[in-house]
């Protein structure tokens, strides 16, 4: 098992993505967090589950927005396992507004959307750091999204705040190396009910990548895995796991 005797926290842990990294990682051995914000049944089912295989898991409701209750994630987490080896900031929150709708772009969307994806990694990252240096080891994987690479996506804001995340990606490895790795993940379109889409705009989002198949949320905990196991001389990279589509173009 890829992670025996390790403890990863997954933000956004309940559903979608973060639900299939928490149970991923939980496959190759790893104690998983399972953090949410308003999710409890959610994420207890997936502590059921990892329960059920033989693992080990326990949910903690925070806004990781909020950087006290991030900082109070942090502890929670440290004080059930007694160790944090690996972060995964996968929280997220969007809505779907027409680019060219610029005042749909309300300032609570604006700010909401800012603080869960921009904010809450800076939260949760520097309350980690501590506990991830002291096995010189620790790993933190950002979700980002394709988003930032095309600018097409739910919002304008959303676009931009995932740009953000990959650029804090670099700056955060260059400043916690050595001890710790930081890297991030940029899903393409993944349908988890994350976002409010139109028919018509999921019926465009669904057509097929140059791989021939949608990409599922399992691609990316394969390669959260492979970030947190594998790739040890990696820090401040994005992959892309998108079936191609920023590299190539859609498929017509």
């Amino acid at each position: 098992m890829k992670f025996k005797d390790k403890v990863v926290l997954v933000t956004g842990g309940a559903t979608g993505i973060g639900r299939a990294m928490c149970l991923q990682f939980a496959r190759e051995g790893a104690a998983v967090i399972v953090n949410y914000s308003k999710s409890k049944d959610r994420a207890k089912e997936v502590v059921d589950l990892i329960d059920a295989m033989g693992g080990q898991a326990v949910e903690i409701q925070a806004d990781v927005s909020r950087d006290r209750q991030a900082r109070q994630l942090i502890d929670q987490a440290v004080a059930r396992f007694n160790r944090l080896d690996i972060l995964i900031n996968n929280a997220g929150w969007t809505r779907f507004i027409p680019h060219d709708e610029l005042d749909a772009l309300s300032e609570e969307i604006l700010e909401k959307t800012w603080s869960v994806t921009v904010k809450a990694p800076i939260y949760c990252t520097r309350a980690a750091v501590p506990h991830l240096r002291e096995y010189g080891a620790g790993a933190v994987i950002n979700i980002t999204s394709s988003a930032a690479y095309t600018a097409m996506g739910s919002s304008i804001i959303y676009c931009a705040a995932k740009a953000a995340l990959a650029s804090i990606t670099k700056s955060l490895a260059r400043t916690l190396a050595p001890e710790i790795r930081v890297n991030a993940i940029a899903p393409g379109f993944v349908d988890t009910g994350f976002v409010n889409w139109t028919p018509e705009v999921l019926a465009q989002l669904q057509k097929k990548t140059r791989l021939g198949r949608s990409i599922i949320a399992e691609d990316i905990a394969d390669a959260a895995v492979f970030l947190a196991a594998d790739a040890n001389a990696s820090t401040g990279q994005t992959i892309l796991v998108d079936g191609g589509v920023v590299a190539l173009g859609p498929n017509a």
